[in-house]
Formats: structure tokens, sequence, C-alpha cells
């Protein structure tokens, strides 16, 4: 009898009904409308909506672990979690020290956010505050760029920034246009884009560790299929005005 019985359970592991791999995404829980804590105390966004339905077409079983910016990147290489879906842009950088799938939202210009009327000359920035969320592709581009001639403040979330400038303590803040659009939609008329827009980075994925071939490939192949069937687009415009999508194919 027990010998049958384990006979039908490996019957049943090898069929259709085979347990669905396991597969931990780590966020941030703290990037709207990308990924934020709900009022339930769960995460949620954009990235939660897309990670839940690349998980179920890639046959995963996922669950969510919030991370703090600074770190997600090395606690994805110790093993704390599987997967990083937090708004990161693909660099040449981050990609000495992991990979990362398709991408899952096209490259987004990165923006300077003032107060309104601001006198600021972005021809020549000298003497400038300039916020910026730390670890960030902006942060690397002020450091590099305006660096020498003005004060660059690192925070550990955007929003800190953000209400930095709002307080006058910085000048500027330098974050993605997805993320700022709100924001200075929703300042009655306190916050203002200025000075010219900022191509870094090649669109946001979903970051692996370097030996996870087999989930890259797997949500490879959910990406295209969320692309080709138009509901990725129909996704990126719920979440996002003015949504930045995907040429038809």
């Amino acid at each position: 009898m027990k010998t049958l019985i384990l006979a039908a359970l490996a019957a049943t592991t090898l069929g259709g009904a085979a347990i669905a791999q396991e597969v931990r995404l780590g966020t941030e829980g703290a990037y709207a409308p990308w990924n934020f804590m709900g009022d339930d105390g769960e995460v949620d966004g954009f990235e939660i909506e897309l990670g839940n339905e690349l998980c179920e077409r890639a046959g995963l079983s996922c669950t969510w672990v919030v991370n703090e910016w600074d770190t997600i990147i090395p606690n994805l290489v110790a093993g704390n979690y599987d997967a990083i879906i937090a708004g990161m842009s693909i660099t040449d950088e981050r990609m000495q020290t992991i990979d990362f799938s398709d991408n899952y939202y096209p490259p987004d210009p990165s923006k300077f956010a003032q107060a309104a009327g601001a006198d600021i000359n972005y021809d020549d920035l000298s003497g400038i505050r300039i916020g910026v969320q730390g670890a960030t592709i902006q942060a690397a581009y002020a450091e590099q760029n305006f660096g020498e001639n003005n004060t660059i403040l690192s925070y550990e979330t955007a929003d800190q920034s953000v209400a930095d400038l709002s307080a006058g303590n910085v000048d500027v803040v330098l974050a993605d246009g997805g993320y700022l659009a709100p924001i200075v939609d929703g300042s009655g008329g306190a916050l203002e884009f200025a000075g010219p827009d900022v191509m870094i980075g090649g669109g946001v994925g979903i970051g692996l560790r370097k030996d996870d071939d087999e989930i890259e490939a797997k949500f490879n192949e959910a990406i295209a299929s969320m692309k080709a069937d138009g509901s990725l687009n129909e996704l990126i415009t719920e979440w996002f005005d003015p949504p930045n999508t995907f040429p038809e194919e």
C-alpha cells in the first residue's frame, strides 16, 4: 500500500499538478505610483499589479518582501529574496553586480522639479542645493555633472527629497518623471518642472542574481506576452499620467 501511495504522489508531482516554484519579490514600498504601502499595510502600486500578473503567467508562486532602497541590491545578492521589482533602471554599472530582465517600462526622462517661479539657471547650475534619492541613477548623474559647483543632498527615500524641496531646504529635486508628475500636478501650483529632461538608463527591469537564468527566462517570456497582447501598456496607462508606453508592435 505504501508503495502505491508513493507512486501516486510521484505521478502527481510530475504531472500537470506540479507545485509552482516559489519566488520572493523585493520592492521598496515607498515610490508611488511604482510601489507603495497601501492603507491596509500591504504593498500596492503599478509594480505590484505587474509582478503578480507576471508570476501568474510564468507559473510562479510569488510573495513580496519590502526592503529599503539603499540595500536592495546587496540583499538580493545575499539571497534574502529572488528578484527586485522596484522601479530600478537598467544600467551598465548595476549589471556588473546583477542581471536584469527585459525592460517592463520604457526609458523614462528624469526631470528637475523646483518651487514655482524659482530663478534657477539650468544652463549653468552653480551654488544650487540638488536633492536626490541615494543610490539612484539621478544621484550618480548629479554627482558627476553638478557635484563640483553645487551641493548634492542624498535622501533615503524620494519622498524625503520632495518634502525638503517643499520646505525650502533644497532648491531642486532630480528624479524619475513618472514619479514626479503626480506630485507636481498635485502641488496646487507650488511646484513646477523646469530645465531640460535628462535621459538616463535603459528602462526599468527586474533585477536578478547572475546565476538565476531560469527565473530570468520565465520573466522575460511573461513580459513579452504582456507587451504582445497590449496588457502591459494598459497597466502603464492605468497608473501613470501621462503614460510612457511601449510602441505598438
